[in-house]
């Protein structure tokens, strides 16, 4: 006599229901990454252990329904491990084989019950539904996606993104300033959902690219506002400050790489960068021929846990071939014209270990800004910035202070300001040593 089967495993156990969450989440986030990649995308099971035959049917089917469900679709298990680069990118983002760990002895049975309200809850959650993806017109038609939080009547706020990387990168800051201000904030031009097959070769002057910033605050009515403008950002946020000073109330400068007419130092990052752009900028051509060696750059220094967002504009040529353009053009920008046209309240934030952007440049623009200071930490860099508390901490405090109007001229050289080592305290913004002084501009 056969035995009839027991009940299978309950889906909507805690520990079931928090993998498939962790999915979800994760899938949600490599979302703009496998939207450049050709399908199918096959994932390995990368984990601590690898999923059991029993296992990997039922991972099969999950991983084909949430994927369907966070709209990634063409995402498929590979039991070979030799994946494509940007693959095992995506396949370590979606850790499967932790997955199934935590699924234990789970059947098919079941799962559509659970896992599509589970899912559903994640997207709820996402960046782009918290901050209200949007699609709005910039100049010479090029379409931009745009996000915005916090309180309609709030201080308002445009955090200026580091060219070509998905807003979500910078998502932290976009919660933390967002807690009691009207925060905004959009993609590169030509980069992203938004983009047309045509927008590759629309203008990326430095010009066009501080209009769409003008042209997101248009979108969502703000006439004035704080600019927070993060590494390739701060150039254009210096653009926008300079070209149209009634629309900018003060703006932070972070870890931004800038180019003088007369040189300034450069780290050896920025040097390599600078000649890979330039090659891949000439044509499209150009940039297949040496996407393959771009990619491995980039994924070399692509930080840990962020290889999902920051290589973004490497995926495919075409996208190699408009960050280029786009980032090039910024990393040639003699910011010397901008820096006396500057009469905001400006804070320049750089390190002395920051090894991508040479903190020289910083101190340079701080030094040229009339109503500059220079904020200098011991440690910090591009990796950390964007989860650091206590850097939005400062950025806080800045705006508040030249808000208020607490901001004197510079006279003759910038005031340094927050020198020290913020030390481990400081990164989770319980405590800082160093703590800035009253703003020196």
């Amino acid at each position: 006599m056969t035995t009839p089967p027991g009940p299978a495993p309950a889906w909507d156990a805690p520990r079931a229901r928090r993998a498939v969450a962790r999915l979800a989440t994760a899938a949600l986030s490599v979302r703009p990454l496998v939207e450049g990649m050709d399908t199918p995308v096959r994932i390995a099971a990368v984990g601590r252990t690898a999923p059991s035959a029993r296992q990997w049917g039922v991972l099969e089917a999950l991983l084909d329904r949430v994927a369907r469900r966070t709209g990634v679709p063409g995402l498929v298990l590979s039991r070979d491990t030799a994946t494509g680069v940007f693959e095992r990118v995506v396949g370590e983002r979606l850790a499967l084989a932790d997955v199934a760990a935590d699924l234990g002895a789970l059947d098919g049975r079941g799962l559509p019950a659970v896992v599509d309200p589970v899912v559903a809850d994640a997207v709820a959650e996402s960046f782009d539904v918290v901050f209200g993806k949007d699609r709005a017109p910039s100049a010479g038609g090029v379409t931009l996606d745009v996000y915005g939080g916090g309180p309609a009547d709030g201080e308002a706020v445009v955090l200026v993104p580091a060219c070509g990387m998905p807003a979500a990168l910078a998502e932290p800051w976009m919660h933390h300033l967002s807690r009691d201000r009207r925060v905004l904030t959009w993609e590169s031009r030509g980069l992203f959902g938004g983009a047309g097959p045509g927008d590759g070769d629309r203008a990326v002057d430095t010009a066009a690219q501080a209009a769409d910033l003008v042209a997101v605050m248009d979108h969502y009515g703000v006439a004035r506002a704080h600019l927070v403008g993060l590494c390739g950002g701060a150039v254009i946020a210096l653009a926008a400050a300079a070209d149209r000073p009634e629309r900018v109330a003060s703006l932070s400068l972070w870890h931004g790489a800038y180019a003088f007419a007369g040189g300034s130092p450069r780290t050896r990052f920025q040097n390599d960068l600078i000649e890979l752009m330039a090659l891949a900028a000439g044509s499209r051509a150009a940039a297949r021929s040496v996407h393959a060696a771009f990619s491995q750059v980039a994924l070399a220094d692509a930080p840990a846990g962020l290889a999902h967002l920051v290589l973004h504009p490497f995926v495919n040529a075409e996208r190699l071939y408009r960050y280029c353009r786009l980032n090039g053009t910024l990393a040639r920008t003699d910011v010397d014209g901008y820096l006396p046209r500057v009469r905001q309240p400006a804070l320049v934030v750089t390190s002395e270990s920051d090894r991508t952007a040479h903190p020289q440049g910083s101190r340079r623009v701080a030094d040229g800004l009339r109503h500059g200071s220079l904020h200098l930490d011991a440690h910090g860099d591009h990796a950390s910035l964007f989860a650091d508390r206590a850097s939005m901490a400062v950025a806080v405090e800045f705006i508040e202070r030249s808000g208020a109007g607490r901001c004197r001229p510079n006279r003759g050289q910038a005031r340094r300001v927050g020198v020290g080592d913020r030390g481990p305290a400081g990164r989770d913004g319980t405590a800082r040593d160093g703590r800035p002084e009253e703003c020196g501009c």
